[in-house]
């Protein structure tokens, strides 16, 4: 595919539409391979997420019809050869593995080839949205590497040992049908809706009390992390301190009043 010269190594493009921030990967002339400037400017963008009071929701997309074919080797080598963070020091890990986490919820809009960084990217969103056309593959094994963020404990999660390890250990592609079986995914829609639909469904979470999002996250991902019985132990103080906020005041009033809320996230 013929280089482009106005945006050879690649870019994220950002973009505020009320409380949604809109993420878009964009060097479709290659594939959507990320090179370290493009992993870079994801990492500020998930950060400019994070520390946004007036951002509530992330949507992950990329430009063309492909999301990704995976890392640009030549281009990153160097770069991870130093044992620097793709998404940049200081910023929020785009994969949600070593931290700093994120709080806010992100939906991610998949496509076409969907290849190795994109398979673990969109794994450690919130919820993903697949194109029927979508083509996966996890296949480092193919190039002497590992997969290192997050698809090796993830996809065990989601679908099971054999199921996981069906697909780690070949390059063998997998269809949307398959990531919808295994929990990778939780929609597919015909090709071309799939932003669209990201869009719609972040914009419902926007319309929730914030607070109580960021909750829901964090007990959710105590869970993964730390076990049943930490999880549960959230239950007793949580909603004790969602009942304090003027947005509990005002969901009660909404309802009362049978009205949608304005939550203000106080």
């Amino acid at each position: 595919m013929a280089d482009d010269p106005s945006n050879p190594d690649g870019r994220v493009n950002v973009e505020r539409r009320g409380p949604l921030l809109l993420m878009g990967v964009d060097r479709p002339h290659k594939f959507n391979g990320y090179t370290p400037k493009m992993g870079q400017e994801l990492g500020d963008a998930y950060t400019l997420l994070e520390n946004d009071d007036d951002l509530l929701c992330g949507v992950l997309y990329a430009v063309g019809p492909h999301t990704t074919a995976g890392l640009d080797m030549p281009a990153m080598t160097p770069h991870r050869a130093k044992g620097g963070s793709i998404y940049g020091e200081g910023n929020i890990d785009c994969f949600g593995l070593t931290g700093p986490h994120r709080s806010k919820p992100i939906v991610a809009a998949v496509q076409g080839i969907t290849y190795t960084i994109g398979v673990e990217l969109m794994l450690a969103c919130d919820i993903v949205i697949a194109a029927e056309d979508c083509r996966f593959s996890q296949l480092e094994v193919q190039r002497n590497l590992m997969a290192t963020g997050g698809a090796t404990i993830r996809m065990v999660q989601r679908a099971g040992y054999g199921n996981a390890m069906r697909y780690l250990l070949t390059d063998d592609e997998f269809d949307a049908a398959t990531a919808l079986r295994f929990n990778y995914i939780q929609e597919v829609v015909p090709t071309g809706q799939q932003l669209d639909r990201a869009i719609e469904l972040a914009e419902k979470i926007c319309a929730q009390a914030p607070l109580a999002v960021k909750a829901t996250i964090a007990n959710s991902r105590k869970y993964i992390e730390k076990g049943f019985d930490t999880a549960v132990a959230d239950f007793k103080t949580v909603n004790v301190e969602l009942g304090k906020t003027n947005d509990a005041k005002e969901g009660l009033a909404a309802f009362v009043e049978k009205r949608p809320a304005k939550f203000t996230g106080t």
